[in-house]
């Protein structure tokens, strides 16, 4: 009795995390028996009144202790019952003495029942309010705003494999000289003004069954970032780019549908994911410490420079959680990016090439968690590649970064690669962590011209430490050291993106700073060691401050 009539307790104990269960007759609670001491009160309680309940797994608990607002809940589920037994003409069913002993309990807990039909009633009110204005039954709308203000300078022209460095990044082309068969390089000659962009992405969750997920998401955004006037062909948003500080579709300020997927359980531990636009990064190559809402913010940095030939693409991905240490994912997805045009590449919805003719890629991703603070994660992606106008690369061609060709300037046909990853994340302590990856990529290219069959075999690494709650819960510091393309065979072929062998490097200062639950901003600072793949170019500083929103 002490324990339940501690004046300690507040209305919040009322939360119990397992919904209890009303039964009909004791024998349905599994731990109470005959021999108990109180097996005939609660079959009284049962079998007269209907006011004891049990959990969902058929035990009473009548060990646990419990507070007065619980013994208050008990309590008027009894006054319910007896109060609908006298109201039905069947009051002699309750006794002079059982009337007596809950008129006293009802003064005692007088307090605790007026606070429990209080906040009953504003529950009821609450979800009147909620029922008339819901957003949709079956539908959860997410959505995040950013707002980019971006500046890079290098202080002295850079170095990019182009025919045409004044041209706009997008349309540099690449070629080789016809003395030397070298690449063609060129200087940019200004350094880029500062930006402000702006990106947005909604996302539906929709269920149906309460165990699926139908996920439709729409973005739009006009950003492109400074950095990427010091870009050679291919290497468009890639070093230096924050990875929000983007155009969502082909063109600025398009609405696109970036993602398009399905997600049912087909048992416990295996769930499936079809659809015609599946996010590889939704189920890929995660890291706690590298999701761009809070952590590392550049593409480089967000996932391995390495991955993946179909960032959005159609297919079906198995996704089987072996244990509570050990998760298994399986894919095959064929190229469908929003951010390309339709009448050069998504492979998938085109019916001269489909969904497996292409480009497209298979993956799988062992994930093994030692304990709750550390993840290992092994994935190995088969990409077949479609080549464009006779070349191999970005944007559609990862591993490459740049551009390839047979290394005499003739043309390729479709090309194949295997990547190899390995990502760890490490909670240290509670405000340490480290995390870091290595990958390793084999294209194997084919040329349309006499020359014989190649291969470029590239890695990337990365590795660095996040500091939670930095300055302020919520908050999180990273810092990260990574080489996104290193070539380690076959440069020859590359006729952008090799550089004169030198080993571009990134160093990445990412601050995530919470105002409020849905407001935050982002001060992220890059130097680009090296860039493309140049040993004699200048150190470009990028700079970039996001404000986020979330609701």
């Amino acid at each position: 009795m002490a324990d339940i009539s501690s004046d300690s307790s507040t209305a919040e104990d009322l939360s119990i995390q397992e919904d209890a269960a009303q039964v009909t007759s004791v024998s349905q609670l599994s731990d109470v028996r005959p021999t108990d001491w109180a097996f005939q009160a609660l079959q009284s309680l049962v079998e007269r009144y209907g006011c004891i309940a049990g959990y969902p797994d058929g035990t009473f608990r009548g060990n646990r202790a419990m507070t007065r607002y619980e013994f208050a809940a008990g309590l008027n589920a009894c006054l319910d019952q007896i109060t609908k037994q006298i109201s039905g003409s069947t009051g002699n069913l309750v006794s002079r003495e059982d009337l007596a002993s809950l008129q006293r309990l009802q003064e005692e807990f007088a307090a605790e029942l007026a606070t429990l039909r209080g906040r009953v009633d504003a529950l009821e009110a609450r979800t009147s309010e909620l029922e008339a204005n819901q957003f949709s039954t079956t539908t959860k709308l997410n959505a995040f705003a950013w707002f980019n203000l971006t500046g890079a300078f290098a202080g002295e022209r850079v170095r990019v494999e182009a025919t045409n460095a004044k041209a706009a990044p997008l349309d540099r082309v690449a070629g080789r000289d016809p003395v030397t068969n070298r690449p063609i390089v060129q200087k940019v000659d200004d350094d880029p003004e500062i930006t402000f962009s702006q990106l947005v992405w909604l996302t539906l969750t929709t269920s149906f069954t309460g165990k699926d997920q139908l996920i439709t998401q729409l973005a739009v955004g006009n950003g492109n970032s400074p950095a990427n006037q010091y870009t050679s062909p291919g290497l468009f948003n890639t070093f230096g780019t924050p990875f929000l500080d983007q155009t969502a579709g082909v063109n600025p300020n398009e609405v696109i549908l970036r993602e398009l997927s399905y997600r049912f359980p087909v048992s416990n531990s295996l769930q499936v994911v079809i659809g015609p636009r599946i996010n590889f990064y939704r189920y890929f190559d995660n890291n706690n410490f590298n999701f761009f809402v809070d952590g590392a913010s550049s593409f480089n940095s967000n996932n391995s420079p390495l991955l993946s030939a179909t960032r959005r693409g159609a297919g079906a991905l198995v996704l089987w959680d072996i244990s509570r240490r050990l998760k298994l994912r399986l894919g095959y997805l064929g190229e469908s990016t929003e951010f390309l045009p339709t009448s050069v590449f998504n492979s998938a919805s085109n019916p001269s090439q489909g969904l497996f003719g292409g480009t497209n890629t298979s993956t799988a991703e062992l994930t093994f968690s030692p304990s709750d603070r550390a993840n290992l994660r092994f994935l190995y992606s088969r990409s077949n590649i479609q080549q464009i106008g006779g070349l191999i690369g970005s944007p559609n061609g990862k591993p490459i970064n740049g551009l390839a060709d047979d290394g005499f300037g003739g043309r390729l046909g479709n090309a194949t690669a295997n990547t190899f990853s390995f990502n760890f994340d490490w909670s240290v302590s509670r405000r340490f962590g480290l995390f870091g990856r290595y990958g390793y990529a084999e294209t194997n290219i084919f040329p349309k011209t006499n020359r014989p069959d190649g291969k470029i075999e590239t890695q990337s690494y990365q590795l660095g430490f996040a500091l939670p709650d930095f300055l302020k819960k919520g908050a999180q510091f990273t810092l990260s050291f990574l080489v996104p393309f290193d070539i380690t065979g076959g440069r020859r072929f590359l006729v952008s993106g090799g550089g004169n062998g030198g080993k571009q490097y990134e160093i990445e200062a990412t601050y995530y700073l919470p105002l409020t639950d849905h407001i935050s901003i982002v001060p992220a600072f890059y130097a680009i060691g090296n860039p493309n793949n140049f040993d004699n170019n200048p150190t470009i500083f990028v700079g970039n401050l996001r404000t986020q929103f979330s609701f």
